[in-house]
């Protein structure tokens, strides 16, 4: 699971940006200000019968500040991402 969905910076993150656009997710903001440090991605690769399904995660992150919930108070009663 992306550890941005309980990260202080997720609404303004470059990085969580681009894992949304990766997703065709909405973006939280459509300009993030806020460049994390040594940002750490898992991409599973998952092949389908007529695609491939690929999942982008944030598994680590020298900027990372824990704040819980923070993706879900951004977008209440949405289901959180995994």
């Amino acid at each position: 699971m992306c550890i941005c969905i309980n990260c202080y910076y997720v609404d303004r993150c470059n990085t969580y940006h681009a894992v949304e656009a990766q997703h065709q997710q909405p973006h939280l903001t459509e300009n993030p200000s806020f460049e994390p440090e040594s940002p750490s991605i898992n991409v599973n690769i998952r092949p389908q019968e007529d695609y491939i399904e690929m999942e982008w995660d944030v598994v680590g992150c020298a900027s990372f500040t824990e704040e819980k919930g923070k993706w879900a108070k951004l977008r209440p009663g949405e289901a959180i991402p995994t």
